[in-house]
């Protein structure tokens, strides 16, 4: 990308980002991509009834995650967020019992669509489908840690599409007047459903919109991870310091249509597709891993096998669960007697 903020940021700190947290990055980003392509296929089947495909936002998700901490901080997903509900903790098993609408599926007992994360053991908020909502719930969140007086933070996201109701503004105003310790990531893949950006918004970064709240706003290569772990790891550091909300946005691609239900050649050239995934993140990273000397090519195989098994082991474990059970359709939905 040749964004100038984008670019002047990745060379400040190209070089900086531990082996061992690329290597982290790497994993989550793979088991992710796997993970989705497995659920696709389902619903190709006819065996899942509706997926909405992460596939080209893994490497910034997988580097937000490895910068935070999953074992005090908190999560409120959008419905993308596939690789990072992984890295707060969630298993394969556990998507594929909610994409299977299983009984026990985490999220929501099978009662949900999938792509509704929700897991209160994992530090997961469970995820609404009105867009944009989950900003005014981590910044809830948010307030809460710092009446609690802890170090404590949330993050959330939203595609860029989303940025254009209330609930974003309203968001960015609260958590800013009153310095809460919340990362507002957009994952700008370039159109909302089918409106491509240049007919959402005047802008073309919405990172730009930080100004008007008085806090820092940066835009980032989705697909650089060292780029993507260095800006979150600056907001993280802020946040805990008790300085406030950080709004990233990360440029990433949409490699998908936007969910399994829609069509993205009625709208986007075919060049353009094929520009997208010639620019896989996920691509990148592991040329770049291997330019440094992080992985190997052994290395990347490796993985890669391991997470395809893990895929294999926790489907059919998932295909083998019960579903719920009729009579309890009802539950969660009216209050039941002790």
């Amino acid at each position: 990308m040749s964004d100038t903020k984008t670019e002047a940021h990745r060379k400040g700190v190209q070089g900086t980002v531990a082996p061992e947290v690329l290597r982290q990055i790497y994993v989550t980003a793979v088991r992710s991509r796997v993970l989705d392509e497995r659920i696709w296929v389902l619903n190709r089947q006819g065996r899942a009834p509706f997926w909405i495909s992460g596939m080209g936002h893994e490497v910034f998700q997988s580097a937000v995650g490895a910068a935070v901490d999953p074992s005090r901080d908190w999560v409120v997903p959008y419905y993308r967020d596939l690789a990072m509900t992984l890295a707060f903790g969630m298993s394969p098993k556990d998507h594929f019992l909610s994409a299977l609408a299983k009984a026990d599926d985490p999220n929501s007992g099978g009662r949900q669509m999938p792509a509704h994360f929700g897991s209160h053991a994992h530090n997961i908020v469970s995820t609404g489908s009105p867009v944009a909502t989950q900003m005014l719930h981590a910044t809830g969140v948010a307030l809460a840690m710092k009446l609690r007086h802890t170090d404590a933070l949330s993050v959330t996201s939203l595609g860029e599409g989303s940025t254009s109701g209330g609930d974003f503004h309203e968001a960015l105003n609260f958590a800013a007047t009153h310095k809460l310790p919340v990362l507002f990531l957009v994952e700008n893949n370039g159109y909302a459903i089918s409106v491509p950006l240049d007919k959402q918004m005047p802008t073309s970064h919405v990172s730009d919109r930080a100004l008007a709240y008085g806090i820092p706003g940066v835009s980032v290569d989705g697909g650089d991870a060292v780029a993507c772990y260095e800006a979150a790891r600056t907001a993280v550091e802020r946040a805990r310091k008790g300085e406030g909300p950080t709004l990233i946005e990360g440029m990433v691609a949409r490699l998908t249509s936007h969910s399994s239900d829609d069509d993205e050649r009625r709208y986007r050239p075919a060049d353009e597709i094929e520009t997208v995934h010639q620019s896989d993140c996920l691509v990148r990273l592991e040329r770049y891993l291997l330019l440094q000397g992080v992985l190997t090519e052994d290395d990347l195989k490796s993985i890669r096998d391991a997470a395809v098994k893990e895929i294999d082991v926790d489907m059919e474990a998932a295909e083998q669960a019960p579903l719920p059970e009729p009579e309890t359709a009802l539950r969660y939905v009216y209050a039941e007697e002790a």
